[in-house]
């Protein structure tokens, strides 16, 4: 008999490519296999948001997300537990939240800014991915993100760049890259990291992962 689940952390800067990197990582590997859990819906209500020195709202905290609430799901998953919220719409107003289901799976995927930086969560972390990515490019990411799916103006994200995003990587986050077990740069493509990383998942669900009936003939 294997063990029950592989805990596996992924974290990298705003705009690293993390959630096309997990949507890739789940297509690649069998139905079933992979539970994602994303910080991005753990983020507290704005009225208890932290204020910068000119009075905006800092999002870009280890603050600024419901942690107690984010370990409490994750146990729950590890436990054989589903999990179920709604979504968070980064205070898109035209955008109505879905209702998230998820069900537990032989690997866990718990992804975010800050995955790294809050103890309980780190040490139920078998595996850490740090997506790295240069600044220049990440911010060019985020103007574009932040504007076709979120509706805010260049200057805003600037802003939030400048005095909120950046400060926090290198204070929150930056620090555990080099503690990380898997470092993947994302300039260009991630590709060559993303087919390591499946190879080396595929191995754990082989030799190690307790696989019901339903995906135990899908390796292979």
């Amino acid at each position: 008999m294997g063990r029950k689940h592989y805990v596996v952390g992924i974290a990298g800067g705003s705009a690293s490519g993390k959630t096309s990197f997990l949507h890739q990582l789940k297509e690649m590997l069998p139905a079933g296999t992979v539970s994602i859990i994303s910080q991005d819906n753990y983020y507290k209500p704005k009225v208890e948001q932290q204020l910068d020195e000119n009075g905006e709202v800092n999002f870009d905290l280890p603050t600024s997300i419901d942690k107690d609430a984010f370990f409490i799901d994750i146990q729950k998953l590890l436990n054989g537990e589903s999990i179920r919220f709604h979504e968070y719409t980064f205070n898109n107003s035209e955008r109505a939240p879905r209702e998230i289901i998820i069900d537990p799976a032989p690997i866990i995927v718990v992804e975010g800014l800050f995955v790294f930086h809050y103890p309980e969560i780190r040490h139920l972390l078998d595996l850490r991915l740090y997506l790295d990515v240069r600044e220049d490019i990440k911010l060019q990411r985020r103007i574009k993100r932040d504007r076709d799916e979120r509706g805010y103006p260049e200057a805003v994200v600037r802003y939030q760049w400048e005095h909120h995003v950046l400060p926090s990587f290198k204070k929150f986050l930056k620090p555990y890259r080099d503690d990380s077990h898997i470092i993947i740069t994302n300039n260009i493509t991630f590709d060559k990291g993303l087919a390591v990383l499946t190879d080396h998942l595929r191995y754990r669900l082989e030799k190690e992962l307790i696989l019901d009936n339903s995906t135990e003939g899908l390796i292979g």
